[in-house]
């Protein structure tokens, strides 16, 4: 079967190169040709890699696993949009069909000092799970399995403990900040324990050092933007934050409290 190039595009990739954290990057310009369509953004980057490989010169490195919207590795600028133009989506159901034949397209990492730059477009995003670490471990003592429905949970309080749970960690809400601020995804992954009874015996200490570790990795504090929201691929909503703003309240409250 012969493939259909009628409708195929060519066009300009500006992508940013950078051999590491340390070293000078800059925005380097390729055509990319015969490009489908129906192709998603990074299948185009593997057009582009493909080229890049025949001519000799080194491949642009970039993060990717699941390609199904899922992992959330996949995070690039497309054109100034944090995981490109579409809205609530991942680099990796973005599509070559929102694009127009000669276009000139702009590739970037995620800009925030919290995730410096590994190599090309790949940043390197281990302090979101060093906050996550910071939040530790439900531990309390079961024994044997319970039964499930033995610990009553609200439905509304369960849904939304499922909701917060649904972040993949992607940075998103963390490169659309003009603060570098992870409040939303610290406030969701406190949330998802906080909503359950479950996670309430040890609610005070993991905020106090969820919130210790954000400090601690440099990310900026909210002012009220949006922008997180607004680009979260799993519609992760800003109530999150006030939930966790309550949450450490809460804690110096009862924690000043217990002191006396």
């Amino acid at each position: 079967m012969t493939a259909n190039h009628k409708n195929h595009l060519s066009v300009t990739i500006r992508v940013w190169r950078q051999d590491g954290a340390e070293e000078p990057g800059k925005m380097m310009s390729y055509k990319v040709k015969d490009v489908s369509p129906d192709m998603s953004f990074l299948e185009m980057i593997d057009l582009l890699n493909e080229d890049l490989i025949k001519k000799g010169d080194k491949p642009v490195t970039v993060e990717s696993d699941c390609r199904e919207g899922i992992c959330g590795c996949c995070g690039l600028v497309v054109n100034g949009d944090v995981h490109g133009p579409d809205d609530h989506s991942t680099i990796c159901q973005l599509h070559m069909r929102r694009f127009r034949d000669g276009d000139v397209i702009t590739v970037e990492p995620w800009r925030v000092k919290s995730f410096p730059v590994i190599k090309d477009l790949a940043v390197d995003r281990s302090a979101l799970d060093h906050i996550m670490a910071a939040g530790g471990y439900i531990s309390v003592n079961t024994g044997a399995a319970p039964e499930a429905n033995a610990t009553a949970v609200n439905k509304d309080d369960a849904e939304e403990a499922m909701d917060s749970a649904a972040c993949i960690g992607c940075g998103a809400c963390v490169a659309s900040c003009p603060n570098g601020a992870a409040m939303l995804f610290t406030g969701a992954k406190l949330s998802q324990f906080a909503l359950l009874p479950q996670g309430h015996p040890e609610r005070q200490r993991r905020v106090l050092g969820m919130l210790e570790a954000m400090d601690h990795e440099g990310f900026g504090n909210c002012s009220n933007e949006y922008e997180c929201e607004a680009v979260c691929p799993k519609e992760i909503k800003v109530s999150n934050i006030a939930r966790m703003n309550r949450e450490f309240l809460l804690a110096n409250l009862f924690g000043k409290a217990d002191k006396h």
